[in-house]
């Protein structure tokens, strides 16, 4: 097996493994996909490990880990997962499976969520092997299954059964950050800003309950099941949930404004708001990171329409920001009330990791490096990803996933979406700038 390590061709040949992940255990499989990886790394001379859970052979993970030219220096976990989120084929314009390249892009199912990373750290690799080059400290590649459900068949898995594989790493990057995004000043000038994920709100996600006598639907009690859980949902859609900045969204905040032009008083909830209204679309998750959301987004009660029924389950997605769990789980059960059963049915609290200090420097500096007028700053993620499971080691974990500039102005889109797509020279760019990364760090 043999391949020119162009990220490009790499991203269309990952694509083409169908890795869709459909949640609760099913999935069409990693396994397939990790075993490209781990056969392009072996014919160059690596020795990467495939890892899977005993009861899911279909469900693998690749692990390699590479020595760097000065052992007495911290180790550094690069993490990418190789799941997607399912397709709706019928909407899209090309196979979301064949790794087309057409128009500037790389389009399919992954293009930028997120195989366009495993692309780079492997096209990397191959390089170093090839020019018999590397880095300077110890690097761990996870090439992960299962990110885009719970990760317990892929990095939750990875660092609770089998630490010992990122022994001596104090940091680890992966999804989300570093990508070139242009946003409009308050002088009407374009400023090339590049996100740094230093944090990511928690992902509380909670199952409601709700009990009472079932009967006849012509006779109601009016304090039956289906009243008492939609009582609990108004309660929890309608509440106004308090400004509450963690220190990653405050930094965040103040690196935003000073490149647009604008001012923003971090006592002042009414300034916060005229800065996010003034950046618009470019505000992104920052609309909801300032905050927690609790969001109902599964109902199931009844079988008949006449028939009330005994029993009414909701789900409900809350997320959480940093240093605010505490008071969220207090709040959850007030808004609740005790009429209603209540339960995580999954939980990973936020992590957050310092804005400063060598490692996101070492990221502001790669990307100076390679667009010397652009702006990183710290950025706050609204969902969540892997890092959470690294953090649980002790990691320092961060967001970043470089893209570059396109000539044309093209833009990575479609992420959990139809024609997902990523620009050919903001990949290109990107895998430039990790590899400088990672050999500078």
């Amino acid at each position: 097996m043999s391949a020119e390590p162009d990220v490009v061709n790499l991203l269309s040949s990952l694509i083409r493994y169908d890795t869709q992940n459909f949640g609760g255990g099913r999935s069409r499989g990693e396994t397939p996909c990790a075993e490209f990886i781990a056969g392009l790394l072996r014919d160059a001379g690596y020795e990467p490990q495939l890892w899977h859970r005993p009861d899911s052979p279909d469900r693998a993970n690749v692990v390699l880990r590479l020595p760097g030219r000065d052992s007495e220096l911290e180790g550094l976990v690069v993490q990418g997962h190789l799941d997607v989120v399912p397709v709706e084929a019928d909407e899209w314009s090309v196979d979301p499976f064949g790794g087309v390249v057409r128009d500037g892009y790389v389009y399919g199912r992954g293009a930028a969520d997120m195989k366009d990373m495993c692309s780079s750290m492997l096209a990397t690799l191959l390089q170093w092997a090839r020019e018999d080059a590397g880095p300077r400290r110890d690097l761990v590649f996870a090439f992960v299954a299962d990110e885009e459900d719970a990760g317990q068949w892929g990095a939750e898995w990875l660092v609770a059964e089998h630490p010992e594989l990122f022994a001596g790493c104090a940091a680890a990057v992966g999804e989300d950050g570093g990508v070139c995004t242009p946003m409009r000043a308050a002088d009407g000038s374009i400023v090339r800003l590049y996100p740094i994920s230093c944090a990511e709100r928690g992902t509380m996600h909670v199952r409601l309950t709700a009990r009472g006598a079932s009967g006849h639907a012509s006779r109601p009690s009016g304090d039956d099941a289906v009243r008492r859980l939609l009582d609990a949902l108004h309660r929890l859609t309608h509440h106004d949930w308090p400004l509450r900045l963690s220190d990653v969204v405050a930094a965040q905040l103040v690196a935003l404004a000073d490149p647009l032009g604008y001012e923003v008083d971090l006592d002042d909830e009414a300034s916060i708001a005229a800065l996010v209204d003034a950046l618009g679309e470019d505000a992104g998750p920052l609309r909801f990171t300032t905050r927690v959301s609790s969001t109902p987004t599964m109902l199931s009660a009844g079988s008949k329409v006449n028939v009330v029924p005994g029993v009414a389950t909701a789900e409900v997605d809350v997320r959480c920001p940093p240093g605010a769990v505490d008071e969220t789980d207090a709040m959850l059960a007030e808004l609740i009330g005790d009429k209603v059963e209540w339960e995580y049915s999954s939980r990973q609290d936020p992590v957050s990791s310092p804005v400063g200090g060598p490692w996101y420097d070492a990221l502001c500096a790669a990307v100076r490096a390679a667009d010397p007028e652009g702006v990183p700053f710290p950025n706050c993620m609204g969902g969540g990803t892997d890092a959470k499971a690294f953090a649980k080691l002790g990691m320092a974990t961060y967001g970043f996933t470089p893209l570059g500039p396109d000539p044309d102005g093209r833009r990575f889109a479609g992420v959990h979406g139809v024609d997902e797509r990523v620009p050919l020279e903001s990949l290109r760019w990107g895998q430039r700038v990790l590899r400088d990364f990672l050999e500078r760090v």
